[in-house]
């Protein structure tokens, strides 16, 4: 998907969020966003598996609150029994790896990072990779992907650097495939970060795509409920988006917040994961989606 039709997604989401109330046309919408109701249709059932319609019969966004209450009990019990809630068809199976502390001194060394650029749901993002795994993953949002490389280099500055889409591009096809695969294989995660941040990211594992958590949450999972604040630090030092997926932590009065890439594409992001969860169970056998996450 080019970096213009995600615009047009977001601007979509944005104007049907905040005008749920008034049950907006399909014309509405397309003019909004600059394209003829046919191919706006088009293009955001292609995005979302389900149409501009369904979308509104199905909005959660405008009622966080709402869907805090619903999904507590899932989460509770997934964090009980370590494993991810539902989303059957788009759980993402991630193994995180985390430095050990020698290899976090070194800060790097020694090891060879490739990166490339790919197009994304979400956008174009920067991904990169490394012998044991992917090491990061930023959405180009507000930022060149220069910019996006030296965050990456402040992370791991002794390591090398490489650009490398051709080796990169596997990696990107399993993030983001063009159709629900048969099988999934573990995506290997390397993070770099202290032992209570990494205790935060793997509690982050633990919420499932459609289900929220929130920093409250978070703290009474790892076990350190006064610890909120930290937790909230943890959670925007996170390196790999979506893969580690902090955009899935909401304020507890169901506020979205801040998000490192864009509080705006996290809303996308929350939609499409709401959205691809209804379509799951209204399609049980998943043939109806077209693309998405694994």
């Amino acid at each position: 998907m080019a970096s213009s039709d995600y615009a047009r997604i977001e601007q979509a989401i944005l104007y049907l969020d905040a005008h749920a109330r008034e049950q907006p046309s399909l014309d509405d919408v397309a003019a909004h966003v600059g394209l003829s109701p046919f191919h706006f249709q088009r293009l955001f059932t292609r995005w979302a598996g389900i149409s501009p319609k369904r979308f509104l019969q199905v909005h959660t966004l405008s009622s966080a609150r709402r869907l805090l209450a619903e999904r507590r009990s899932v989460l509770d019990t997934s964090f009980a029994v370590g494993l991810s809630g539902g989303g059957r068809l788009h759980e993402l199976f991630v193994t995180l790896t985390a430095m050990t502390p020698g290899e976090f001194k070194l800060a790097g060394e020694g090891l060879t990072v490739h990166h490339g650029v790919h197009t994304s749901p979400f956008g174009d993002c920067l991904i990169a990779v490394c012998e044991r795994g992917i090491c990061g993953l930023h959405f180009l949002t507000g930022e060149s992907e220069a910019e996006a490389l030296e965050s990456l280099r402040e992370q791991w500055p002794r390591a090398s650097f490489i650009e490398s889409t051709k080796l990169t591009a596997p990696w990107a096809g399993r993030i983001f495939p063009q159709t629900p695969p048969r099988e999934r294989t573990p995506l290997s995660v390397l993070v770099k970060g202290t032992p209570f941040q990494v205790q935060v990211w793997q509690a982050l594992l633990r919420v499932a795509p459609g289900d929220v958590a929130t920093y409250e949450d978070l703290a009474k999972a790892i076990g350190r409920p006064k610890a909120v604040r930290a937790v909230g630090s943890a959670v925007g030092d996170n390196s790999v988006a979506l893969l580690i997926p902090c955009h899935r932590v909401l304020r507890k009065t169901g506020v979205i917040g801040d998000y490192r890439w864009g509080s705006s594409r996290k809303q996308v992001m929350l939609a499409w994961e709401t959205l691809r969860r209804e379509a799951d169970n209204e399609d049980g056998d998943g043939e109806a989606l077209q693309s998405g996450l694994a």
